[in-house]
């Protein structure tokens, strides 16, 4: 396994709190450079997880991504894919990934009381062969991965899914649209294709 994991920083808080023994035994047991079975169910049986970037200037991003469970599909062993949905038009996280690629990505069950991480170098693409099987995506990010591990979850707050979010783009049904792109400083400015210029559909409250 590489150790790249750790970096001056890490290492050097390490050593000031006298863990760098225990980091290093860490790495060696629970530390992989792939996605196992194991890792890749819990992953489909998910419906969110956050997404840390940075762009090649160094500024950081981190982002909530929703949807059905199963909508972060892994691919294989070594590659991870999903969908990037309508937004607000910023592309934070799809700018960082096409600038620097590297990307850190959070799972988290609260009711299970356990998450998994994984770190890889990703890419988007308006072109990708899967982009039609993810409902009204506007990019697929792939991810190589480089490194998956579990968390310890002692800190994890146990909470329980109330509903899942009407929003996230079904086949069979329309998606609403959110109400601040029908207000006044926003409606001008949307892009040409947006569906919130087209009819009156259920709003998003905020």
């Amino acid at each position: 396994m590489s150790k790249e994991l750790y970096g001056d920083g890490a290492r050097r808080l390490q050593d000031v709190f006298d863990t760098r023994r225990l980091a290093d035994r860490l790495e060696e047991r629970l530390v992989k450079d792939h996605v196992g079975e194991s890792d890749a169910a819990f992953i489909a049986s998910l419906d969110m997880f956050f997404l840390a970037t940075v762009d090649a200037q160094g500024n950081p991003n981190c982002s909530y991504k929703g949807g059905e469970p199963g909508f972060v599909r892994v691919l294989d062993p070594k590659t991870i894919a999903f969908p990037l949905l309508d937004g607000n038009g910023m592309f934070l996280s799809a700018g960082a990934i096409a600038e620097a690629g590297k990307v850190g990505m959070l799972f988290v069950d609260f009711a299970g009381q356990s998450r998994l991480r994984v770190n890889g170098v990703a890419r988007v693409d308006r072109d990708d062969p899967l982009l039609p099987t993810f409902p009204e995506a506007k990019l697929v990010v792939r991810v190589a991965v480089t490194h998956v591990f579990p968390n310890c979850p002692r800190y994890i707050h146990r909470l329980a899914l109330v509903e899942r979010s009407k929003f996230v783009p079904k086949p069979e049904a329309a998606t609403p649209v959110p109400s601040w792109k029908r207000t006044e400083w926003a409606a001008d400015v949307l892009a040409a294709d947006d569906p919130a210029r087209a009819g009156d559909k259920e709003v998003c409250p905020r």
